[in-house]
């Protein structure tokens, strides 16, 4: 029987000693990215590499996302969170300027803008967010699929109104670049996460901006990263930023990149695609699993399934070695390439008691 690339990469990469679906809080690290990490901290810590990490890791890093959601490397910049990135959105709006968001939205995506103070910001339910963007409306931001109950947005819908109406999109692919093919090119802005489901160590995020939005995003943060001639600018300010998205960059940490080079070179080896029919595969069967005893699913075809009301089931399971998360009251479990129906049945038979 032939060995799919998902069956190899489980086997090869990662030894989980739980039953873990939590992908959704923190994906597993494959064991080339976490040996990748180890090797850079004996590094440090012996004094054999000069300096704290290898530049060329963020350089290959920034292409292998970039070849994951569809653009060039020229219009993703890195950084070490979600909210640093939309936080640079939000300073470039003008005063008075509407930001439309889905009620319950992630916090990273809509406290930027809702501390400025001098926003517009008007939230409504996920499912009414394409048909409330309006004349005037100058940023749509929304995740892709929410965390608090895996649901996945309207994409075509939302992306077709904001643009009927002259809004810009920020679409936050953290609960879903990994697992969910994603054009990023079809939005002004991405923001993403790399500790979930693209499976890299926290510290790792991505920003993508088309050519036309680079020119409205200030520069807040430049440091020699930032320059067109990063080593020609390690002392005094600097000249002449990059020309493209890496302007934006911030300074990263060495050891998630070292990392992350490794985590999405798997991802790529074994294809976003892949996954997604894998990982949605073990949900419907979870979805069912859960009917059968008794116990109803957030309905739709998402690799994160949330159980409204059961959140309190969480200590539960963790107490038999099943990770799942609680959020907004619900028991939220989520599936990735290292899960097997195995993982599905375990979870159900705790939950059955």
């Amino acid at each position: 029987m032939e060995t799919s690339a998902i069956d190899r990469v489980r086997a090869s990469e990662f030894a989980s000693e739980t039953t873990y679906l939590n992908t959704s809080a923190c994906g597993l690290l494959p064991r080339s990215a976490a040996d990748a990490v180890k090797a850079l901290v004996e590094d440090n810590a012996t004094g054999r590499r000069q300096g704290a990490g290898d530049h060329a890791t963020v350089v290959a890093a920034r292409d292998a996302f970039a070849r994951l959601v569809g653009v060039g490397p020229g219009r993703v910049a890195v950084g070490g969170s979600v909210a640093s990135h939309v936080g640079l959105v939000a300073a470039s709006l003008p005063p008075g300027a509407e930001v439309l968001a889905p009620t319950g939205e992630f916090s990273s995506v809509v406290s930027p803008f809702a501390v400025r103070g001098d926003l517009r910001t008007r939230y409504v339910p996920l499912d009414g967010l394409a048909d409330a963007v309006r004349p005037g409306t100058a940023l749509v931001a929304f995740s892709a699929v929410q965390s608090s109950d895996g649901r996945v947005a309207a994409l075509d819908a939302i992306r077709a109104a904001a643009a009927a109406h002259g809004a810009r999109t920020l679409l936050d692919a953290s609960q879903s670049a990994g697992w969910l093919p994603l054009d990023a090119g079809a939005y002004d802005y991405t923001v993403t996460g790399g500790f979930k489901f693209l499976m890299c160590p926290r510290g790792t995020s991505f920003l993508t901006v088309t050519e036309e939005a680079q020119e409205t995003l200030p520069v807040l943060f430049p440091g020699m990263a930032a320059a067109e001639d990063a080593w020609g600018s390690v002392y005094g300010p600097v000249e002449r930023l990059a020309a493209e998205a890496r302007r934006f960059d911030e300074p990263v940490s060495f050891l998630s990149y070292h990392g992350a080079e490794r985590s999405l070179e798997l991802l790529a080896e074994v294809g976003v695609d892949a996954v997604q029919a894998h990982a949605t595969a073990l949900a419907a069967r979870f979805r069912a699993g859960l009917a059968s005893i008794g116990h109803e699913a957030v309905p739709g075809a998402s690799a994160i399934v949330a159980v409204p009301g059961l959140g309190g089931r969480e200590p539960d399971l963790a107490a038999a070695g099943v990770v799942v998360s609680a959020r907004a009251g619900n028991l939220r479990a989520a599936f990735h390439l290292y899960n097997t129906e195995a993982d599905v049945d375990r979870a159900l038979d705790v939950l059955a008691g």
